[in-house]
């Protein structure tokens, strides 16, 4: 369901660097889904004063969020928290031998959820992670990411207000036009990825149509 934005609404994107895209030092909002959502949303509901805030901090994972997550969420004490995080968790498993499992991610994701929820009382929107198959050795990632996507519907079910399920919405993009267009990387979306990603936030926490 979508979420009622109150005047004056704080809300916060975090998560790692599809999130933060280049964002610099506060209040930079960056240049991917969290400023394209911000700016639509600022355009179109200008009456409500709203104020994003972009937290996310390029290759983040899960527990790097639970160290971060008084400075970066409660003592900003947004009413409205926007999670995509995951793929890093991931990511380094392939390249750094340093692997996280779906256990550990949950664990940690579980733990900004609970402290959002029982400390501020904000709405919590939560973005699934995702990887497309670009290039080629992206394919085996999903042994590995598919397991967090799972579990991260498994905490949305018990603590999201709004989930956007990107991978699948992602995936079914990738039918259209190939992969390559939304992220170059399989990761790292392009300016369509981004605006894409935007809209997809919009429609699901506005119930707007765009």
């Amino acid at each position: 369901m979508p979420i009622e934005l109150k005047a004056g609404a704080r809300i916060l994107f975090q998560g790692d660097s599809i999130t933060d895209a280049g964002r610099g030092k506060p209040p930079g909002l960056g240049n991917g889904y969290a400023r394209i959502a911000s700016d639509i949303l600022l355009s179109q509901l200008p009456e409500l004063g709203l104020a994003p805030m972009n937290r996310g901090i390029s290759g983040n994972r899960a527990k790097d969020l639970v160290e971060r997550w008084d400075r970066d969420c409660i003592e900003l004490k947004p009413d409205v928290v926007s999670i995509m995080i995951g793929v890093n968790d991931t990511w380094r498993a392939f390249d750094s031998n340093d692997p996280t499992t779906a256990e550990a991610f949950e664990e940690s994701y579980r733990t900004i959820l609970d402290r959002t929820r029982a400390e501020l009382g904000a709405k919590i929107v939560v973005i699934e992670p995702f990887v497309l198959p670009c290039p080629p050795d992206r394919v085996a990632w999903r042994a590995d990411i598919d397991p967090k996507i799972a579990a991260v519907r498994r905490l949305a079910r018990e603590f999201a207000d709004v989930y956007v399920p990107l991978d699948g919405i992602l995936a079914e993009a990738c039918t259209r036009v190939a992969p390559e267009y939304w992220a170059a990387d399989g990761v790292h979306p392009t300016g369509a990825g981004h605006a894409f990603i935007a809209l997809e936030w919009l429609k699901a926490v506005t119930g707007l149509g765009f």
